[in-house]
């Protein structure tokens, strides 16, 4: 069989009869064509099978259509399906993605960005929290946050402090005579700090019997599940017969947490409540599934791919806007019932 011709900017500048400048113009900058020329260079490509060579275009204009992420971990559920969720928007937006894992080391976050720019992405999209967001807005690239301190990037983050409310108000309705929070330090900057804010003010609103429980949780499944039996322990032992009302910081907590219960006492007895927060796949995927705080993750990852190729467009025009206010997208929560929680 013999091989197929290669198309060239010649075939395709003698087929429309413009100049090869004008075919360069269009893959390379096309808003300095007009619409109609657009649309009859679009037509010819289709006539003559063009097949674009892309390294070849990303050397000429240094557009890679590559878009770097960088997440914390992948042991967190809700990374793993944020991560799972912004990938599934390709079909939509056409862009390929880079990703890193940082594990909350800063210097080995800031070499990732180093080797994701010599990749010459066009955009990046963080849920990590070690470089401060002034430092992020510094490589002057397009940028959007999930989840994290955001003063100086543009960002989409889930409303944390009504999923608190709305959890803490479910376990209040349980006829719960404690209500306990379990979380990790959260700087008040950092969005996820709303859920700790929310429980302390809807206890102390309504007067509900409550404590905050902040601790480091662990990096791991093992360490993860080492503290929630160690609190386990801590609330067998104080608050004996009364029935407590659990809101974890996420689902993959919630699930340790229900699992040890389960395995301690073969069910979930009426002296435990549990809400997690995510609404990732492991919530309702566990031994009972878990009443939960969904942040409809897929629609936080569409809005933050939305709102970051809207900058990466504008900035391919001729004459592009500097973007004059920053966007912080708020995505409303919703509790998610489940088997442990009446």
């Amino acid at each position: 069989m013999e091989n197929e011709k290669k198309v060239t900017f010649d075939d395709i500048a003698k087929y429309t009869n413009f100049s090869k400048t004008t075919i360069s113009r269009y893959f390379n900058n096309p808003d300095s064509l007009t619409v109609k020329n657009q649309d009859i260079i679009a037509q010819a490509l289709v006539d003559l099978n063009y097949h674009e060579n892309k390294l070849a275009r990303v050397l000429a204009n240094g557009k890679s259509e590559f878009v770097g992420i960088i997440v914390p971990n992948l042991y967190l559920h809700y990374y793993a399906e944020m991560l799972n969720q912004i990938l599934n928007t390709y079909e939509q937006f056409g862009y390929k993605f880079l990703i890193f894992a940082s594990n909350g080391n800063s210097e080995t976050e800031r070499a990732y960005i180093q080797e994701l720019l010599a990749y010459k992405i066009e955009g990046m999209i963080l849920l990590s929290h070690t470089i401060p967001s002034e430092e992020l807005a510094s490589y002057q690239i397009p940028i959007v946050t999930i989840e994290r301190e955001d003063r100086y990037v543009n960002s989409v983050n889930t409303d944390n402090y009504m999923g608190a409310v709305q959890a803490t108000s479910l376990l209040f309705k349980n006829s719960c005579d404690v209500l306990v929070h379990i979380n990790s330090t959260v700087q008040k900057d950092v969005p996820a700090y709303g859920r700790i804010q929310g429980f302390q003010d809807t206890c102390l609103e309504n007067r509900i019997p409550h404590e905050l429980i902040i601790r480091d949780l662990g990096h791991s499944h093992q360490e993860i599940h080492e503290c929630m039996l160690e609190i386990y322990e801590y609330l067998k032992k104080t608050y004996p017969n009364q029935k407590k009302g659990l809101f974890l910081a996420n689902d993959t907590h919630a699930n340790h947490m229900l699992h040890i219960i389960f395995r301690d006492c073969g069910t979930l007895p009426d002296e435990y409540r549990i809400i997690g927060f995510d609404d990732s796949p492991i919530a309702e995927q566990s031994i009972i599934p878990i009443t939960t705080i969904g942040q409809q993750i897929g629609k936080i990852a569409y809005e933050a791919m939305e709102l970051l190729v809207t900058q990466m467009n504008e900035r391919k025009k001729r004459r592009p806007k500097p973007q004059t206010e920053l966007i912080h997208k708020s995505i409303t929560p919703i509790l998610v019932r489940r088997e442990t929680t009446d």
